[in-house]
């Protein structure tokens, strides 16, 4: 009896190890994508003024393209959306154009986003939509499956409009 509790109690220890040495991995691995959202987070509240976060998503379409998007409140408690836009090496970029908060009023809505998609093109699969920014207009980039293939399409912040055409992923 002895020996099981042992085997047992050697067996617990194993597994909490495993489990640690799993969570400092992970959080090794996502320690520079934290790093970013936190200072996309600092960059929104001091040029933007927004003070609750709600969400924050990373956007890469290529080099140019590197933004964390910050949607969340100001302190009229006005939701906004705030574009901040970083190098490749993960520092907030310098410059002009760095900052772009909206009101979300004054531009489209995920759900409306969403609805218009869905009336025009209702037979896809969205695998992700997350706001962006595609040669030089902010916008919703989305990435979906239509008949066993992958498109992107990109669609203006703005008022909802599609941008350019849709780029289709090799069919593997």
């Amino acid at each position: 009896m002895k020996k099981r509790k042992k085997w047992i109690l050697i067996g617990v220890a194993v597994f909490l190890l495993l489990l640690l040495g799993i969570i400092q991995f992970y959080a090794f691995i996502m320690k520079d994508q934290w790093k970013e959202r936190d200072a996309a987070k600092e960059v929104a509240k001091s040029r933007a003024g927004l003070t609750l976060m709600e969400k924050a998503q990373k956007s890469v379409w290529d080099e140019n393209s590197v933004y964390w998007v910050l949607t969340g409140k100001n302190e009229a408690g006005t939701e906004l959306m705030v574009w901040v836009r970083f190098t490749t090496d993960g520092k907030v970029a310098e410059g002009d154009n760095v900052v772009f908060s909206e009101e979300l009023s004054k531009g489209t809505s995920e759900a409306k986003i969403r609805s218009i998609i869905s009336a025009q093109l209702p037979d896809i699969k969205i695998q992700r939509l997350l706001p962006g920014v595609y040669n030089g207009e902010y916008a919703w980039q989305l990435f979906y499956e239509q008949a066993d293939r992958y498109y992107y399409q990109f669609y203006r912040f703005s008022d909802g409009t599609p941008i350019g055409g849709r780029f289709s992923l090799p069919k593997r």
